[in-house]
Order: structure tokens, then sequence, then C-alpha cells
């Protein structure tokens, strides 16, 4: 598996594989290093067959505080087209793990600011601690949400992503929740066990069952109800009744036992 130097990617035996930026000391903000070793471990979990799932999580005390204020700096020295690059790498990123085809988890502890609100926006499924904090921050610095814009409005609509990005507030976790940006917010002494619960929740389920179920409402999320919209959920039913862990599952379901991928490693 590759060495990275500002993040961490493990898999364990279950085939969760727990994906931690790890630059604690700088509260785990990004800088294009991350961003490229994010790019990097992403394109290795969609091959590897073994992975059921993503968590996405940070080292220490915050998930993710946004930009590296030295990185920042840097990009305000590069010219328009060294600028577009740098864009281009972190809206690759932000694509790529909304994009993911395997179910994402997001676990939020301590801030998660500007890019790092962002993240938790691309994944499925994200909870964090009742007084975790986010902030849309860009505007207090002179700069805007932009790459992550699309991700953040579909995680929470427009009109709060228009207030959250105007103002520059923060929020916590319980007010995430009520946005629909945390699907749940506990107390943090309570964050680690209630991370388990839901990551054994979802290994309940069909891998390849869920994989469909996330392109089959990407696809019709944005989608007017047509008639091609309606052959496609027909097509799309009838390739997971047929597929092997479509059959599985109905054949267990009717033997009263658990199907395979239930089963303990």
């Amino acid at each position: 598996m590759t060495d990275f130097n500002t993040i961490e990617l493990q898999i364990d035996p279950r085939g969760v594989a727990t994906l931690w930026l790890n630059r604690p000391d700088k509260n785990n903000a990004f800088n294009a290093e991350m961003i490229r070793e994010l790019i990097l471990a992403l394109d290795a979990i969609g091959a590897d067959k073994s992975v059921r799932l993503l968590v996405l999580r940070g080292r220490g005390k915050h998930f993710c505080a946004g930009g590296d204020l030295s990185w920042m700096q840097q990009a305000a020295e590069l010219d328009y087209n060294g600028n577009l690059a740098d864009a281009q790498q972190l809206a690759e990123l932000m694509h790529n793990l909304y994009h993911l085809k395997k179910p994402t988890l997001a676990v939020v502890q301590g801030a998660a600011f500007a890019g790092g609100l962002g993240l938790v926006s691309c994944c499925d499924l994200a909870i964090g601690a009742d007084n975790a904090q986010f902030s849309l921050s860009e505007v207090r610095i002179g700069l805007i949400p932009a790459t992550i814009a699309p991700f953040v409005v579909k995680a929470i609509g427009q009109r709060a992503a228009n207030r959250y990005s105007l103002t520059a507030e923060r929020f916590d976790g319980q007010r995430a929740v009520a946005l629909g940006l945390l699907a749940e917010s506990y107390p943090a002494e309570e964050l680690e066990a209630q991370a388990e619960a839901w990551i054994a929740n979802l290994r309940l389920n069909s891998p390849a069952a869920m994989s469909a179920c996330k392109a089959l409402f990407h696809e019709v999320a944005a989608a007017e109800l047509t008639p091609a919209l309606r052959r496609y959920t027909e097509s799309a039913i009838a390739r997971v009744r047929m597929s092997a862990e479509g059959q599985e599952g109905l054949r267990a379901f009717l033997d009263k036992r658990k199907p395979t991928w239930q089963e303990t490693p």
C-alpha cells in the first residue's frame, strides 16, 4: 500500500477503509500534497474490490480546519493559470469523493471549516459531535467556497448555503443535523461508539446493492420525471435482481438465514 505523508489509509478485514486526515499539528488543514494524496487514496479504494465502505476521519482534535495558511499564501503568489491548476486539483478531489462508487461516512469532531465542510458535504452520510463546529469561512479572508459550492448546496440547500457562505457564521453539530449536513450528532464522548454502530449497520447490507443504490439516487436527483427516467429505474432494479448478490439476498431471506456478506471475516 502507498505510504502517505499527510493522510493514513487503513483497510481492515471487514472491508472497511478508514481514510484519516493526518496533519493534527495543523488541525488537518489541507495543502497541495494532502489533496494529491487524497486523490490517490480514493483511486486505490475505488479499485480495491475488498473494500465495502469508506469512513473519512481526522486525527487529533479537529476533523479539518480548511486550507493550510502557508499553502494559501503560496497560492496568492501564483498567476491565474497556477491558481486555476490548484483549483482543478481541489475540484477533482471533491468530485472523486462524491462519485466514489462505495458508501462513504464522515465522522466529524472539532472544526470542519471551509474545504473541510466541503469534504463532509461530499460524503453520502455524516455524523458528528454535538460540539463540532462548522463554517463556510472563506469570505472572512476575501475568498469564496467555489469548488465545494455544488456539493454544499446538495447537502444543505441553496438558502442555507447562501446564509452560511455570506455570513461565515459558525454552527454546531445539532444545527448541522437540522440543516441536513449531518445525519445525527452525539455527545463527543459517544462519537466513537456511534461511529462503530453506523459501520456495523452498513455492513449488514449488500455491498453491490449499496453501490447500485448510490448510483441510482445520483442519477435521479436532478432528473425530471420523464419516460426515460422511468426506463432507467426499471432497468436498474432488473439488473440488481439478477445480480449475484441480489439472488443471494433473496434466497437468504426466503431461507431465513444471513446472506453471505454478513458473515464475520
